[in-house]
């Protein structure tokens, strides 16, 4: 089932509103290392359809280990295996990640 722009949107919305500044903090973080580079300067919400399949899995985690393995699984299934690389391509982004998801369970203890 397709979503609406204005489903999307508010998606979007309630993930912002769950996660506070985190979804921010990695939607700027997927688009400054730009692992499938579409960042063209003017489009900073590129990648927060990811930021919104990525943080919920969060929880989950346990490691930075643990992180790219969610974030590199996300990008081959919102793009294809050859668009979105290899695992490799997405490790400091996934130590940052998991290094803003700390802080965050500190500040946000479940």
């Amino acid at each position: 089932m397709t979503k609406t722009r204005e489903e999307i949107l508010q998606e979007r919305r309630r993930l912002r509103a769950a996660f506070g500044e985190l979804y921010d903090d990695v939607a700027e973080l997927l688009f400054r290392h730009d692992p499938i580079g579409i960042n063209f300067e003017n489009n900073s919400d590129e990648y927060e359809p990811e930021v919104g399949t990525i943080l919920p899995k969060l929880r989950t985690c346990q490691s930075a280990s643990d992180v790219l393995q969610i974030v590199h699984e996300e990008f081959v299934r919102w793009f294809d295996p050859a668009t979105a690389g290899p695992k490799e391509r997405y490790v400091e982004l996934s130590a940052e990640i998991w290094q803003l998801w700390q802080s965050y369970r500190l500040l946000s203890p479940d």
